[in-house]
């Protein structure tokens, strides 16, 4: 896959809010950050096959990408490390009034 001009990466932000862009090898696929739903879905879903985990996380958060991320394991394993760093989580605090 040929990289994403900037007017490209522009209206994916517009569509999707933050966009990643996450290379393995030769091969490239851009990302949006996943949804609470899809979170959960994982969660469950990742239970009884750990790696179902990513698998639903790199459905949800596709955006734009070469398909052998998806299907070739290699590259699907590749990808999976870096899955983790698509969910923010803000700091909280607590007090007690």
């Amino acid at each position: 896959m040929e990289n994403l001009s900037k007017e490209q990466i522009e209206a994916l932000k517009k569509k999707h809010g933050e966009i990643f862009k996450v290379e393995v090898d030769d091969k490239v696929c851009y990302l949006k950050r996943p949804t609470r739903k899809a979170l959960s879905l994982a969660a469950s879903q990742g239970q009884r096959d750990p790696l179902k985990y990513n698998e639903v996380i790199l459905a949800n958060c596709w955006v734009e990408g070469d398909e052998e991320i998806k299907t070739d394991d290699a590259y699907f394993l590749g990808v999976s490390g870096v899955l983790a760093d698509l969910i923010e989580v803000k700091e909280a605090s607590l007090k007690k009034l």
